[in-house]
């Protein structure tokens, strides 16, 4: 696998088309902050690590309205490519949907939104949009 990021968001992406309750993803350091963030905003319900094996595995509950059905994530979007890295700086971070989005930013202080990056002030690879 070359891009494992891009699997990940696939597999997150597969699922959410599928109506999936549970999605598991084989694991890395990267993925397991990608899925904290996205829990922290609000677009995952819940996550479990498990050690299965040399990697691991994230078992992923996805979030879903209980009225409508509709998922909490629209849109999955890798930016940043092995071909193609796509760097921001602190002036420069994206605003995905005019701040309704997120950005997920790989930086010098760890993986995080476009958001707390402003805060820290601080710019970095941008992995991926979110909405």
């Amino acid at each position: 696998m070359t891009d494992p990021i891009a699997d990940y968001l696939t597999r997150l992406r597969n699922a959410i088309k599928a109506s999936h309750r549970i999605v598991e993803i084989p694991a890395s350091n990267v993925k397991r902050e990608i899925t904290k963030v996205l829990f922290d905003k609000g677009y995952i319900l819940n996550y479990k690590f498990e050690k299965d094996g040399p990697q691991g595995n994230i078992k992923i509950a996805l979030k879903y309205d209980p009225t409508t059905k509709t998922p909490a994530i629209v849109k999955l979007q890798r930016v940043s490519k092995p071909g193609l890295r796509k760097y921001a700086g602190a002036g420069e971070l994206p605003r995905v949907l005019n701040g309704l989005g997120i950005a997920i930013i790989s930086t010098s202080k760890g993986i995080m939104t476009d958001k707390e990056a402003r805060t820290e002030h601080i710019g970095g690879e941008v992995l991926c949009h979110v909405y």
